[in-house]
């Protein structure tokens, strides 16, 4: 029988899922949308001048702003760029009437398979005002028919882009489990009030049910020794920032490339500096590393981000590398990232993606897990025999550090309407379902 701490749990959990609002259409929409006939749409390849007009597109749905700076970052200054056959697009617009109405930005990324270096392009922020969504198809067309390019993604998919993805013989992800967040309650009241506000604005019943939420999550933490432990003293393990990425990390991502063929999105020293160094924000972003006589054999980027108004502080790994996928390394950093959220004063520590040889070790330290509605992850291989190997889900590891989905500054904003067609997902396992939990693991999916 579940403890009347889970009970608790799941019902607090469970209300979230009653109260979520997936379908509403933002106030700034509806006042766009027009009275009277929709003029014509064309679809073009977006342009630098198109930042404003993409800007204010985003703003109708609740979408995330981005700056011109990482414009310039992401398609002037990314290190895939010098490895392109051809120039590829940096996006496509539709636009009626020298308005924007549709986007959907195309950032290059490398991956290395075995001893084949691919390049690939991910989907980025696919948003269309409402009177356009008929030519949806446009857009996903152009993206999805890239010629010059071995692989193509899409890391942040709601439930209906996912079907335009399969309509273009896009695969969902084969990675076991990735669609599935694992998180661990840090401060158990804080997280308890952000979670009762979702509940009621009653400011009785949210004193009243924070500090009953509280306790039973507390109580339920200590009963089932929710967080990481031990971690051997052989290891030396420091944190350093971005800038500081280098020769050591080269000598790692070297040698991960010896351990057998896998898909890999390339991790230079040089990539991840880039990857990282996110103008404009709002996010704090460390390095966790762990060495031994003085080798650097893994490391943990942990962001730490708070959307204000919306929801908890959280920290969460988007990625993380180690020699051989040894368990004791990955002991370490943990315990280490564990740490650094706590002394952040972040409510959660959120996993997102990675192996299942991975996801067992963390999984001992028993996670909550809440899960996307539907996979966020397609990819399609222009070279069907490569699309056909990249079936075997053993071959993969992703993780956020794949895709767009830490690309893009974090910031505080309003959550964006699912209506929009497409959505940022910078803050990884906000799209839940949930049910009652069974065993120490909780499953909130």
């Amino acid at each position: 029988m579940a403890s009347i701490e889970k009970k608790i749990i799941a019902a607090i959990l469970d209300r979230i899922r009653a109260n979520r609002t997936e379908n509403s259409v933002p106030p700034g929409a509806l006042h766009d949308r027009p009275s009277g006939p929709v003029a014509p749409a064309k679809l073009r390849q977006a342009r630098f001048s198109d930042f404003a007009g993409v800007a204010r597109l985003k703003r109708r749905w609740g979408m995330a702003p981005d700056s011109p700076e990482n414009w310039e970052r992401l398609w002037r200054h990314n290190p895939a760029l010098a490895q392109l056959k051809s120039e590829a697009p940096i996006g496509w617009v539709l636009e009626a009437e020298g308005q924007v109405v549709g986007y959907q930005g195309n950032i290059a990324t490398l991956y290395r398979y075995g001893d084949r270096t691919l390049i690939a392009v991910t989907g980025h922020a696919l948003v269309i005002d409402l009177p356009y969504r008929s030519t949806a198809l446009s857009i996903s067309s152009a993206f999805y028919r890239q010629p010059t390019v071995d692989l193509i993604l899409n890391t942040s998919s709601i439930e209906a882009v996912g079907k335009v993805a399969k309509a273009f013989k896009a695969n969902a992800l084969p990675q076991v489990d990735y669609e599935a967040v694992l998180f661990w309650v840090l401060r158990p009241f804080p997280f308890a009030r952000t979670v009762v506000e979702k509940l009621t604005r009653q400011p009785a019943l949210m004193h009243g049910g924070s500090a009953l939420a509280a306790l039973a999550l507390g109580a339920d933490k200590i009963l089932h020794r929710r967080w990481p432990r031990g971690s051997s003293k052989s290891f030396t393990v420091s944190e350093i920032g971005v800038s500081e990425i280098g020769y050591d990390f080269e000598v790692l991502w070297n040698a991960k490339l010896k351990e057998g063929p896998r898909l890999l999105a390339v991790r230079d020293a040089a990539t991840l500096r880039w990857h990282f160094d996110i103008p404009r924000d709002g996010a704090s972003t460390r390095v966790i590393c762990c060495y031994k006589n003085r080798e650097l054999l893994g490391y943990a980027v942990i962001r730490t981000h708070w959307y204000q108004g919306v929801g908890p502080r959280r920290s969460f790994i988007p990625d993380m590398l180690i020699k051989d996928d040894d368990s004791e390394v990955l002991q370490a950093l943990f315990v280490a990232a564990h740490a650094h959220a706590k002394r952040a004063g972040s409510d959660i520590l959120e996993v997102l993606g990675f192996p299942p040889k991975i996801r067992r070790v963390l999984s001992q330290w028993n996670p909550y897990v809440r899960r996307y509605p539907a996979c966020p992850f397609y990819y399609k291989a222009t070279d069907p025999a490569l699309h056909k190997e990249l079936q075997d889900g053993a071959l993969w590891y992703a993780t956020p550090y794949d895709g767009d989905t830490t690309l893009t500054p974090l910031l505080a904003k309003s959550e964006p309407s699912s209506d929009a067609m497409g959505v940022q997902m910078e803050n990884p396992g906000d799209e839940v379902t949930t049910e009652v939990p069974e065993g120490d693991r909780t499953e909130v999916c």
